[in-house]
Parts: structure tokens; sequence; C-alpha cells
């Protein structure tokens, strides 16, 4: 495998090569045109001094996100939705949308009026166990619960109440193996009976714990625990993440988002091999872990020319399944990016 050499520079700036990629990501990602983009490559690549966060803010793209937003906080999707249960629904999904990419994209934090109210409104949708309801109907929604406990913890709310509350929710809700699953997946039901209950007012399905864990929604749950300054250093989190890893590249016990191409396939909110690499180095996992050098060794090995990555792959056969527009390669390339620098090879 070739590589480039010892050292690069940018500007003022002179960074190690990563010993790993074959392509230098950082001329693509600070000469795509995209001032939001290059902004944190300069700051979190090449460690150069730039300006404060709100000049992100300020970006046209992340003032599109907030346009529109509802005095509570929430956003209302377009066009006419059909009626579903709970009545907040569909707010409450577009919300998180947003919310999101607010966070994950353009690293905005509970200063920001707009993102703290948004993070009020999706904790006004907890239940007094702890679980973030709403997201498939009156059901327990262990996953998406993980997944915006994350969010809200990365926006400075790690030392909210509610947070907590909602972790150790997480916490009780594990299978007996130590992982996660999805109640309902824990139990045989046909289609229709799905349909319904997550359509319209049900009692929530409670998960059969003797049924295996699955490595899809254990590496979407983890997230807040990788999130959490506390949680990420407990010996539950530790052993899920064990249970996690082994499964890379394997299918999934459940039928759900089984197939092993979903690793590889980043697009939108899903669990994928870059999500559980971020929460292994955050719980304090390293590269000379042979399942994480493998993981590693996958993303060299599937590195496009121009230093880019595509938004989904193929396991086991030639060919791409959904290459995604480019702008969305440009911020999943940058993501890749600080993973490998968190594992110490960029």
């Amino acid at each position: 495998m070739s590589k480039g050499p010892s050292c690069r520079k940018h500007g003022a700036a002179a960074v190690p090569q990563a010993p790993l990629m074959r392509i230098d990501p950082v001329p693509a990602l600070l000469h795509s045109g995209n001032a939001a983009a290059s902004f944190f490559t300069r700051r979190d690549l090449l460690d150069e001094q730039v300006g404060s966060l709100t000049e992100v803010w300020e970006s046209p793209a992340a003032r599109k996100l907030l346009a529109r937003q509802q005095a509570d906080g929430s956003w209302r999707p377009s066009g006419r939705k059909q009626e579903v249960y709970p009545p907040h629904h569909h707010s409450l999904v577009e919300t998180f949308k947003r919310f999101r990419i607010l966070v994950q994209r353009y690293r905005f934090n509970r200063e920001s009026a707009g993102l703290a109210r948004a993070a009020e409104y999706l904790l006004s949708c907890q239940t007094p166990g702890g679980d973030i309801r709403g997201m498939i109907g009156n059901q327990y929604a262990t996953y998406y619960t993980g997944l915006i406990l994350s969010l809200l913890i990365e926006a400075g709310y790690a030392d909210d109440a509610r947070v907590d509350k909602g972790m150790r929710w997480l916490l009780s809700m594990r299978q007996d193996d130590g992982g996660w699953t999805v109640p309902l997946l824990s139990r045989t039901l046909d289609a229709a009976t799905i349909r319904r209950i997550t359509s319209e007012y049900a009692e929530p399905v409670e998960p059969d714990r003797t049924m295996p864990f699955s490595h899809t929604w254990t590496n979407m749950v983890l997230l807040a625990f990788a999130a959490h300054p506390v949680y990420r250093d407990s010996e539950e989190a530790r052993a899920a993440a064990l249970l996690m890893k082994a499964g890379f590249f394997k299918p999934d016990y459940y039928t759900s988002y089984q197939a092993p191409n979903y690793w590889v396939r980043f697009a939108f909110w899903w669990p994928n091999l870059l999500t559980a690499l971020e929460t292994l180095a955050s719980l304090g996992f390293s590269a000379s872990d042979d399942d994480i050098a493998a993981a590693l060794a996958w993303f060299v090995d599937h590195q496009r020319e121009d230093g880019l990555w595509d938004v989904a792959y193929a396991l086991g056969r030639e060919g791409k399944d959904e290459p995604g527009k480019p702008e969305e390669r440009l911020w999943l390339t940058l993501r890749i990016c600080r993973m490998f620098r968190r594992y110490g090879t960029l």
C-alpha cells in the first residue's frame, strides 16, 4: 500500500501524514468551496487558529436549517402527513432531523438560542421513565433514545438531570447478554400488528430479554454512552462495545437492517462502521485492537482517488450502491478524518 510524504503543508500548518491513508484528503476538503467544511478542516485536522463558531452558525446553510422553527422549539414537516399516534410524531421526527445536522455538522450547542429551544422540545417528549417517546408510536425506541441523547450531550446537556434519567433508562433496557435491541424485534409479531401498534396508541411491547442483542441497534444506543463524560467509563458500555465490534462486517441477528452491507452504508443517521469506530475511540479502545485495525484498513482500501469516500458501498461484490451527493461525501470524509485522528493515525 503506497503512502504519501511524511508531512504535508496547507498554508502555515504542517501535519504528519496519516500512515494508513493512500491519498491525502485535506486538499479536497479545503478547496471544496464549502466554507464550513474548510473551517472545520483547518480547526480539527490542521490545528489552525480559526474564527468563532458563530461564523459557521451564521452561514446560509445553517441559517436555512433554523428557518421556520416554531415557538415551542420544534419544526413542522412540509406537506400533509398521514395522522399517526402520537400527535407530535411528525414534529418530533422533523426536529430530530434538523437538530442532528445542526449539532453534528455545524457544531451548534446550547449557547445558540434556537438550538436550546429545540433541545427543550426534544426533552419535552421524554416519558417519566426516561425514554424519548413518539418516534415509533407509543413503543420503546431504544435506538432513537440513544441517538437523541448523544446529540443532547454533544450540545452541552451532559449534566442535565433529564439526560441522566435517559441514560439510566437505557441501562435498564439491556438484553440479558448485555447489548440492546428494539423491543418490538424481540417478539414474534406479524406485519399487520406491527403497523397497528406503531401508528396508533398501544401499550409498549416489553422486550424478551433472553433474545440476542442486535449489533446494529447496540451501535446506535452506544452513541449516548460514548458522548457522556461519566457513562462512557461504565463497565456496561465496555461490555456492549465488545459485543458490537465482534459483529463487524457480519449480518445482524434480526431482519431489520440485517444485511452486512449496512456496516458500510453511511447515509442519514443510521449506525454503521464509522459510528462504531467513533464510539470505540471514545470508550478507550485503540487502533491496536484487531477488529478496529481491520475496520480502519477497510476505510483505507475504499478511499476514492479524489481523497473522499462514498456514502455507501457493497460488501463482497464490485460496485457501489449509492455514491451520494458531493456535499454528503464531503461531510462524511471530514468525519472519517476526525475518526482517524482520534486513533492517532492522522
